[in-house]
């Protein structure tokens, strides 16, 4: 229920508009995660990311098998009725940086969007 992704990622060759794990091109990149909630064929999945390249949740994820829910880019082909979602679903609940000038730590917080309480609620229920 919890791993790391330490796997590199480069622009796609084919799909210039992709990142894929290319470990050949690939700049390094490392994703901690752990599953919070299991509900049905879903999970709730908390992710702590030590870099930040371009699409990097969504191409880890996706690479271990698990993309997020309404994904065009890296999730299912064909479209998930179970997902009833309109959009993707990831949030950057706490973003954390250290400010260019003051060369302080600024952190920000954000709530979880109503649509997802909405869509995991959904799921929830059945």
């Amino acid at each position: 229920a919890s791993g790391t992704i330490d796997a590199p990622i480069a622009r796609a060759t084919v799909n210039r508009k992709k990142m894929s794990i290319d470990f050949a091109r690939g700049k390094p990149a490392t994703s901690h995660y752990r599953v919070e909630e299991k509900i049905g064929d879903h999970a709730l999945v908390r992710v702590h990311i030590e870099t930040g390249r371009t699409h990097q949740i969504r191409v880890h994820l996706a690479h271990i098998g698990y993309p997020l829910v309404g994904d065009p880019l890296y999730g299912r082909r064909k479209h998930d009725p179970a997902s009833l979602s309109p959009r993707q679903m990831l949030h950057a609940q706490f973003l954390g940086v250290v400010h260019p000038v003051f060369h302080e730590p600024i952190t920000f917080h954000a709530p979880m969007p109503e649509d997802m309480r909405t869509l995991i609620q959904t799921w929830r229920t059945g």
